[in-house]
């Protein structure tokens, strides 16, 4: 039978009770922090590391399956869209149930939906199954940060959440690393099955380690009502963000998807102001270094996961690189992640969030510039640089902009909290996909026709100018078999210019947001509520 914690929690105003300096360490494995810490950061890395490790696996299947560019974007926009729509619920069915049971089930589910991906024969299946991990890891997410926080004293909550974000950081950078290996040594369906023993061992671990942390304000009732308006609202936004570049911005559809969300965010202000146990009790966002730091994860995911969604790419059709080496091109970026979470952990708790942050976003700005700026004959060591440089300044938003969002709401809302943390991440990570990716389909749509005439390529009719410009917004050269040598040269030369245009300029767009995001940052500060659950596992 589970063993059950009584938590005293505190509201945005109340002052927090005092956390043991010394607390008498746990017996056994039940509840002990550090193993929980290992228990939820396996099944975070699941979660994390398929943000990601399927951006190396795209060229493959898109290649087996006979997808299209706008289906590879659907493999990784499915997931994001999942996960953003569904993480504040899920976080407060953590809140409700209990986080050790959403933990459980999230990681359950997660792993049965990877090895379904792997059994599929079609891009749809393969869709589909993405949606339902991106369900299930929306259970385990925020549940993960919500364990964390019941269990770790105050003093140390900042050096688990470094580590937690450690892990998170790693698993999303080294993603590609890992799905070169899998994809070039044994095949895509791989990238997927790898996550059946991992969930394993993260549920016989999750059993045997995990206690049941529960607020004594937990939520007794469900926000019905407010769960289908925000969940409608999400929806809309994160679809009308993704089908845009297809719909074009100016869509009266585009534009259509977007009123409602806005109309339902409206509706779910006003409901949540008068219903007795709101899902998302506004008040928490009368905190500003809360407000701030659900920003902030916004602007660093468009920043980070748009510019890596073009980078692999990069790497493997322009520069020719075969998977594995295209993952380990990205080493460095792996790497100082690796090394700088933990750091940038020991630095917030000496020096607060503010400065981390903020130079973080600076250093990821100056990143993001430093990308814009690659060409076709772009060295190795060049790239390292700039790779190593988008670690380092994302490592301290990653540890530092969970701190602030966890830190700053109530103990009975760690589990919305933590759901409101890891869908700013999702937001963003869907938003730097569809913007920047129709930034690079608009200077692909302008400077191709050009680039081609100016190559003295013989002209193309408008569908053929339409077919060359989705292999070129993957850096594909579309080479026609029996093709004579200097016009395929030709014709590649135009696709990789044409491409790496593209890429410069979302490129610099992004540098631009991290820039926003830098003036942000500045809006940020320690938790207050961080010292709710100090003393919740008696360790």
């Amino acid at each position: 039978m589970t063993s059950q914690t009584t938590i005293s929690a505190t509201g945005p105003g109340d002052k927090a009770p005092a956390a043991p300096s010394d607390p008498t360490p746990s017996t056994g494995l039940r509840g002990h922090p550090w193993f929980t810490l290992i228990t939820v950061a396996v099944g975070v890395m699941m979660v994390a590391l398929d943000g990601t490790i399927v951006a190396i696996a795209n060229p493959a299947i898109q290649k087996d399956l006979g997808a299209s560019f706008a289906d590879v974007q659907w493999i990784t926009n499915g997931y994001f869209l999942a996960l953003a729509v569904s993480l504040i619920t899920a976080g407060k069915l953590g809140d409700r149930f209990g986080h050790r049971q959403t933990f459980l089930i999230g990681v359950s589910g997660f792993a049965l939906a990877s090895g379904a991906i792997g059994l599929s024969h079609s891009i749809a299946f393969v869709v589909t199954f993405r949606v339902l991990q991106g369900l299930f890891g929306a259970l385990l997410m925020p549940a993960a940060l919500g364990l964390l926080r019941a269990t770790f004293p105050a003093e140390k909550l900042n050096m688990a959440i470094g580590l937690w974000g450690m892990v998170i950081g790693a698993s999303t950078a080294g993603g590609p690393i890992l799905g070169g290996v899998l994809v070039e040594h044994v095949n895509w369906q791989s990238v997927f099955f790898i996550n059946v023993p991992v969930g394993a061992i993260a549920l016989i671990l999750g059993l045997l380690i995990l206690r049941d942390h529960r607020a004594e304000n937990a939520p007794r009732s469900f926000d019905i009502l407010g769960i289908v308006l925000l969940s409608g609202a999400m929806f809309c936004l994160v679809w009308a963000l993704i089908k845009a570049p297809t719909w074009g911005w100016g869509s009266g559809t585009t534009w259509a998807f977007l009123a409602v969300s806005v109309l339902g965010f409206a509706l779910f202000a006003f409901w949540e102001q008068r219903v007795k146990e709101p899902l998302i009790p506004l008040g928490l966002f009368r905190s500003v270094p809360l407000s701030a730091g659900v920003v902030l994860m916004v602007l660093m995911a468009i920043a980070f996961m748009g510019g890596l969604f073009f980078v692999t790419f990069y790497l493997q059709n322009v520069h020719g690189m075969s998977p594995i080496d295209a993952g380990l091109h990205l080493l460095p970026l792996t790497g100082m992640m690796i090394v700088g979470s933990p750091l940038a952990g020991a630095a917030i708790t000496k020096l607060g969030p503010r400065i981390p942050l903020a130079g973080g976003m600076a250093a990821t700005a100056i990143a993001m510039y430093g990308m814009s700026t690659l060409t076709s004959d772009t060295g190795s060591a060049v790239m390292s640089i700039w790779f190593a440089l988008l670690g380092l300044g994302l490592a301290p938003v990653m540890v530092g902009a969970t701190e602030v969002i966890v830190g700053n709401a109530p103990m009975e809302l760690s589990g919305v909290a933590g759901g409101l943390q890891q869908a700013a991440m999702q937001i963003g990570g869907s938003l730097g996909t569809a913007v920047l990716g129709a930034v690079m389909a608009s200077r692909v749509d302008s400077d191709l026709a050009g680039n081609w005439a100016d190559a003295g390529l013989p002209k193309l009719t408008q569908p053929q100018l339409d077919a060359t410009a989705e292999a070129v917004q993957v850096g594909v050269a579309p080479i026609a078999p029996n093709t004579p040598e200097t016009i395929a040269a030709k014709i590649t030369q135009v696709a990789h210019d044409t491409f790496i245009s593209g890429m410069s300029l979302a490129c610099l767009v992004a540098a631009g947001v991290a820039v926003v995001a830098v003036f942000v940052a500045l809006l940020t500060k320690r938790g207050e509520n961080a010292e709710a659950g100090a003393g919740a596992a008696h360790i």
